[in-house]
């Protein structure tokens, strides 16, 4: 029998507590509030004196809290005292102290059953087995490694390292298998590659495969300000592959499915693509361009959400990744969190500070477009975190997924997307009916937004200001994004833009903040 809904945590100005989940939505009573100002000793387990720690982490299991200060030496320039230390959660103790200078990458990874811990120290990964710090059980040394990853899930447990170029080499990444590390050939996998300033590493649940984001700094072409990004598969059997993505521009996320068998990729300049690839890289189902630039499977796997957040409106389109039918397309404005539920029907939406000190609050959907529930913060207040009480796989089984509406008694506030009409017998289909369901760049059903936003607008089309010079800046601000959003257009269909108008587009992020204070002003 699966449990009830999973508790929802939520912390900010007004303090800490928990809310029951659907379909109650009332405070937990078993969880008294607890203000974060006034903090008594009440249910205290230990009290360590860290007043410079700025980050905190606790192990897999919770058996381990780390915590991290940042790196000071004495003013003779001898060696600082260790700022990176690990305690026993049960007892208080501490197990172990490092020196740990840099705050890339300053905490150890578990596998998941905590039987392996690891942290890079001068080029090498150091292991130890079953939290005891005091030994390192093996080392896996490589020239100038920069990042690693354990695999999830039990043994035989697997990492993939990450070393970057230099004088002329490529990077590469290269996958192991605990502890099979000496020998010349002792790598499940390597793939080098150039331009690659950074990387993502991205494990499959069956860590079977790595998904590698390689990204530069800056686009020596000129044609994205974001830098250039490129897709790398690779795969414990040794295949490995770069993923064509048939549109230019940024890569904004790639997810894997749970099942491991595919992958959705987000990309392109806007309105941008998103593509679902099986493991041999190749598309298994194009859902077109549209405002977005995320991407969410949920638990089960059978639910794909892809989502404009950040700089875009916050709209959403829910999708049955088995049948490929669009189930709902909800609109969470200005969110700046997104989460699935444990139980793989609802869904959570907030907006936070720091990143947003208006309109704070968070919703809980059903993921065919319902508001099930809505908590504003007061306007003189503010919402720092929400997250749902985690639950081991399994514990909820996948329901049958439903095309209609659930009931709510939450009126929903979002605005519509204007869709063009189309007939009862086509609606929720593909537009064609190939193998590959590529779906056309002016897809009605996912046309592209104006300009984004990452905060609330005026929505009336003139300026209401009264000061006829602001009037003035809004119309020509307006005026030139959507220049930049149609020079944009013409360099997703592959046109060679001039180095003047490359510097435009450039130029959208100054511009869209410029018009943003000057409509928060009126």
């Amino acid at each position: 029998m699966a449990p009830s809904t999973p508790l929802l945590t939520v912390r900010g100005s007004e303090g800490l507590y928990m809310v029951n989940g659907p379909p109650h939505f009332t405070e937990s009573t078993v969880f008294p509030r607890v203000n974060i100002i006034s903090v008594t000793n009440k249910g205290l387990l230990h009290s360590f004196d860290l007043p410079k720690a700025v980050c905190l982490e606790f192990s897999p299991k919770n058996t381990v809290l780390v915590t991290w200060q940042p790196y000071t030496t004495s003013k003779d320039g001898t060696a600082g005292i260790p700022n990176l230390q690990l305690y026993d959660v049960k007892t208080g103790t501490r197990l172990k102290s490092f020196i740990q200078k840099k705050l890339q990458n300053w905490c150890p990874s578990w596998s998941e059953d905590e039987t392996l811990c690891a942290r890079n120290v001068n080029n090498e990964v150091h292991f130890f087995e079953n939290n005891n710090f005091n030994t390192i059980v093996s080392k896996l040394h490589l020239q100038k490694i920069n990042d690693f990853v354990l695999s999830p899930g039990p043994q035989p447990y697997k990492v993939a390292v990450y070393v970057p170029g230099s004088k002329g080499a490529p990077s590469f990444v290269r996958l192991y298998q605990y502890p099979n590390f000496a020998g010349p050939h002792a790598a499940l996998a390597n793939k080098s590659f150039f331009k690659a300033d950074k990387v993502t590493m991205l494990w499959n649940k069956k860590a079977t495969a790595v998904l590698v984001i390689a990204s530069t700094d800056v686009d020596k072409t000129g044609a994205s300000y974001y830098g250039e990004q490129t897709l790398h598969y690779i795969a414990t059997n040794g295949e490995s592959a770069v993923v064509q993505l048939p549109k230019n521009g940024p890569i904004y996320d790639v997810v894997w499915n749970s099942s491991s068998t595919e992958f959705c990729a987000v990309y392109g300049f806007m309105p941008a693509k998103a593509t679902i690839f099986n493991l041999k890289c190749d598309p298994v189902f194009d859902f077109g361009t549209g405002p977005r630039n995320a991407a969410y499977y949920s638990p089960h796997g059978h639910i794909l959400v892809l989502a404009g957040f950040g700089n875009l409106r916050g709209q959403m389109e829910v999708w049955d990744v088995k049948n490929y039918k669009l189930i709902s397309k909800p609109v969470a404005s200005d969110s700046t969190y997104f989460a699935w539920c444990p139980d793989g029907e609802h869904i959570l939406t907030a907006t936070c500070a720091p990143r947003l000190r208006v309109n704070n609050g968070y919703k809980i959907w059903h993921y065919t477009g319902s508001v099930l529930h809505k908590y504003d913060v007061p306007s003189n207040a503010e919402l720092w975190q929400v997250s749902w009480q985690p639950f081991l796989d399994g514990i909820f089984p996948a329901k049958t997924i439903t095309y209609q509406a659930v009931p709510s008694e939450v009126p929903n506030e979002e605005p519509k997307v204007a869709t063009a009409y189309r007939p009862p017998a086509l609606r929720n289909k593909p537009i064609t009916n190939s193998k590959l369901e590529a779906r056309s760049d002016k897809s009605p059903d996912l046309a592209p937004t104006p300009a984004p936003q990452s905060t609330p607008r005026n929505t009336v089309s003139q300026s209401i200001s009264g000061d006829p010079e602001i009037d003035k800046k809004i119309k020509n601000l307006k005026k030139k994004l959507k220049a930049i959003e149609q020079l944009k257009e013409q360099a997703a269909t592959g046109k060679q833009l001039e180095k003047n108008q490359l510097e435009k587009i450039q130029k959208e992020t100054a511009l869209l903040q410029e018009l943003e204070d000057l409509e928060l002003g009126i």
